[in-house]
Order: C-alpha cells, then sequence, then structure tokens
C-alpha cells in the first residue's frame, strides 16, 4: 500500500506539467549513441542512458520495461555510459531521452543550458560513495590528503562528497591535486600508485575493495546524501507522459524485488557488467531502494549542492534547480 501511494504521489508529480558507449535494442550491440532528433510528439522509441549501477540497470536486465512497452509499440535503445556526466552529456545534444545520474551531474548540465527534468529519486545512499586509499597506504585522515592527488570523475555524484569530506576536515579544494578519470582509468591510475587517494561510487566503489583491497578513508555517511535521480528532456516527458508512467512503474517493481534478493540481483549483473558477484552483492546490500517524488526538500538539497558550486567556480553561473521540475496540476 505504501509503494503504491509513493508511486501514485511520484506519477502526479512528474506527469502533469504539459511541463563512448554501448547501444543495444533488446539484445543488440553497437558504439554509436542514435543520432539527436527532435521530438516534438509521442515517440514510438525510447531512447534511455545507463551507467553500471542503478536501478535503471537492474530494468534493463529483467527485461520487463521492453516487455512492456513494446505492447504499446515502443522499442527501447539502451545506452552505457562510463559516468552520470557523460550521460548527460548525450541528453544535451539530443542523443537520449531518459536516463539517471547521483546528485552533481544534473547541477553541471543544467548550469550548461542541458534542457533535463527531475522525474524521480531514490533514498539517500551515503554509503555507497567513498574516498579510497591503496591497502598500504600511510593516510590516516581527510586532512592529511593535502597537497595529494585524488582521482574523481568530473561532475559526478562523487564530486560533491569530495567538496564537503574537505571543508569537514579543514581544507579548501585547492589544498589537493585534482585528478579527473573516468572510473575506468582512475582505476589503472590507482593500482599503480599514481594517485593518492579515489573518490568513487558503487560498484566500482565495491569492486575496488575486494579484488584491489583498497580501504575506505571516508564515505558519505554524515556528510552527503547520495541520490540517484531519474532525468528526461523536458519535451520527451511533457509529450510522452504514459510512457513515462510505464518507467516509473517499472523501476518501482524492479526496486521491490531487488531490495528482497541481493545475491540474485548480484548474479543476474555480473555477466552483464563484467563484475564479480561479491562486489555487486556487497554494492546491492548499502544501498537504499525506493522511487520517491521530487518535493521541496528534496529540490532544497540539490540547491544547496549547485549553489555549493558555484561558490567554487565548479559551474559557469547561478543556477535555480526548481527550473528542472515540471509543475503539478494546479
Amino acid at each position: 500500500m505504501l509503494t503504491s501511494l509513493v508511486l501514485s504521489t511520484l506519477l502526479i508529480t512528474v506527469l502533469s506539467g504539459c511541463g563512448a558507449a554501448s547501444k543495444s535494442t533488446t539484445g543488440a550491440t553497437d558504439t554509436t549513441a542514435p543520432a539527436a532528433t527532435a521530438k516534438t510528439e509521442k515517440s514510438t522509441t525510447l531512447r534511455i542512458g545507463y551507467q553500471k549501477y542503478g536501478t535503471v540497470n537492474f530494468l534493463k536486465a529483467n527485461g520487463e520495461l521492453d516487455k512492456a512497452l513494446k505492447e504499446k509499440g515502443i522499442t527501447i535503445q539502451w545506452t552505457e555510459f562510463p559516468g552520470g556526466p557523460q550521460l548527460l552529456e548525450a541528453m544535451n545534444v539530443g542523443s537520449i531521452d531518459v536516463g539517471h545520474t547521483g546528485e552533481a551531474p544534473p547541477i553541471f548540465a543544467q548550469a550548461a543550458g542541458t534542457p533535463l527534468v527531475y522525474l524521480g529519486h531514490e533514498p539517500a545512499s551515503p554509503a555507497s560513495e567513498a574516498i579510497l586509499i591503496p591497502e598500504k597506504s600511510e593516510i590516516k585522515s581527510v586532512a592529511e590528503l593535502k597537497g595529494k592527488k585524488v582521482a574523481l570523475n568530473k561532475g559526478s555524484n562523487v564530486h560533491y562528497l569530495l567538496v564537503k569530506q574537505l571543508e569537514k576536515a579543514g581544507l579548501k579544494y585547492e589544498d589537493i591535486q585534482v585528478a579527473f578519470l573516468p572510473p575506468a582509468d582512475a582505476r589503472a591510475a590507482f593500482e599503480k600508485g599514481s594517485v593518492d587517494a579515489w573518490v568513487i561510487w558503487d560498484p566500482f566503489f565495491a569492486a575496488a575493495e575486494t579484488s584491489a583491497k583498497a580501504k575506505i578513508l571516508a564515505d558519505g555517511k554524515d556528510t552527503v546524501a547520495n541520490h540517484e535521480f531519474y532525468l528526461a528532456t523536458r519535451t520527451y516527458a511533457e509529450n510522452n507522459r504514459d510512457t513515462v508512467k510505464v518507467i516509473l512503474d517499472q523501476l518501482a517493481k524492479v526496486d521491490v524485488w531487488s531490495k528482497d534478493h541481493p545475491k540474485e540481483l548480484a548474479e543476474t549483473l555480473s555477466p552483464q557488467l563484467g563484475i564479480d558477484v561479491p562486489s555487486l552483492e556487497r554494492a546491492a546490500k548499502r544501498r537504499a531502494y525506493g522511487i520517491l517524488p521530487i518535493d521541496d526538500a528534496l529540490i532544497n538539497e540539490q540547491q544547496k549542492i549547485a549553489d555549493t558550486f558555484f561558490k567554487l567556480g565548479l559551474i559557469p553561473k547561478e543556477i535555480k534547480v526548481k527550473d528542472a521540475v515540471l509543475p503539478a496540476t494546479k
């Protein structure tokens, strides 16, 4: 009953507003994202961007969304991205319609003019991202990162984690050397000792713990919320309300199953992601589940992040997060 109530609230909020990578169309694989097209009416193709982990990824694995939309004459094109910033760059140029990211990417994207809107979000999962150090590192605290080289994916959710952890330790952002690297390159640099620390999210975080014996210097607990967001282009959300409703419905269903079956989930995703089952199960057990609507409290949280990034000069202009939220029925 609670799940139904939350989902109903979410759907009313999102739908009433009328307001590289690998691609697959229910199985096919390519290395080129679909070309940009103008979306001015209901579409028979839904282009979803996804990452290596998250509810959208679970949804792709179980095939239920493909089935539900096929009955409505809609085909899905799935395109994988190494991180949220890259996914939203694709959204900005019109290559995808819907995707998911952490907290920071939508802020960078909105500041860059991406016509995105928030559809909904997952509960906070602060333990699902962390600052990692090598097994034999002598660094004992975040304060000891002063002057050290730290790797992260620019504009990703962990960008805010790093900023807040440095602030908490009495350091300024300029006190460290930042190396902007996507997850695969950051992992290589981390293992070679080319960087002193790595700020990363699951499942890369869990994989580094299990296979590289990385140690947690600090995670997001008591520092950041770390929400996962579902996003779409404004035009797609406004013109394809029924499809958005099906997406949110299926996300809610797979979330309920995933919460209660972490091992089965890990076994399903392992061959698809190329990540071992123990790492995926570890990641699945420390994240939160559930599809929630975008409310004022959430908008305020995102606005704080946006204001912080602007003050640090990480985004070129001030933004209003509420401008990327579709209006509810009046």
